[in-house]
């Protein structure tokens, strides 16, 4: 569950992803409950910028304290470089050089931290992630024995027949795949082929509803109530989405 609230990392006992930009302004952190995964805020800094403003050394200082302090960290996210029309315009590169900075950085990061950085793959069109996917075997790393391969430039097209290609042709390679932003439509159409998955998306949902009976606030999009409630829906649909595919999959069998 992603969220902006970097205290519930110490309140909340589900997996949460949790923004290096968020982390990065707080003096004492706090320790957490359970398992989480860092987000580096590629996409942030890129859209506002057209470029990382965070150093590589920076950031790997601040994995190695949310190790440290934190506690609990599976994983974090490489300053990846994102292949949306709208980043590749602000940053006037191309796909290749976001895959190359993209491999750049796993490489330097874990000369730093290790393998607690995870490998993320950047396209657009499948060919693509094919592509950056030997750019990582080009660079010595082997993404089938990897225990986590993000999956980038997905969020703001999941629901998309597309996407659903994509994720289905690169599990078929053996990866275990994490997709960064994905929402209910995401899930129903590919989570099968997922390992893990984040979103946000309860509080964009919270802010055009009215809170939940009992709730002090105009707006549910701080809750954590709402959020856990949201996490829980949506778990219990994809479970029932998961048993009806296979379902279907035994009946094709026997058929």
């Amino acid at each position: 569950m992603g969220t902006h609230l970097p205290s519930w990392l110490a309140s909340l006992r589900v997996p949460l992803f949790v923004s290096h930009r968020r982390l990065a302004r707080l003096r004492r952190l706090p320790v957490a409950a359970t398992g989480w995964a860092l987000d580096s805020g590629g996409f942030s800094e890129l859209s506002l910028f057209g470029a990382w403003q965070t150093t590589p050394a920076a950031y790997a200082r601040a994995i190695v304290r949310c190790r440290d302090e934190i506690g609990s960290l599976e994983w974090a996210a490489p300053q990846d470089w994102m292949c949306e029309p709208p980043i590749l315009a602000k940053t006037g590169r191309s796909v290749a050089f976001h895959q190359a900075a993209t491999v750049a950085s796993v490489l330097d990061l874990r000369a730093s931290v290790g393998s607690l950085v995870i490998p993320v793959l950047q396209g657009w069109q499948l060919a693509d992630y094919v592509a950056c996917a030997e750019r990582y075997r080009a660079a010595g790393i082997d993404l089938t024995g990897e225990p986590l391969v993000g999956l980038g430039s997905v969020c703001r097209r999941q629901g998309t027949s597309t996407i659903a290609v994509i994720v289905a042709e690169l599990a078929g390679y053996g990866l275990r795949l994490h997709g960064f932003g994905i929402k209910i439509q995401g899930l129903g159409a590919y989570a099968r082929h997922l390992t893990s998955a984040d979103s946000l998306a309860w509080s964009y949902n919270a802010r055009r509803q009215p809170p939940l009976p009992g709730c002090p606030h105009r707006s549910c999009a701080n809750c954590a109530r709402w959020a856990l409630a949201w996490r829980d829906r949506l778990l219990r649909r994809a479970a029932t989405q998961q048993l009806a595919l296979t379902d279907l999959a035994t009946g094709w069998d026997a058929a």
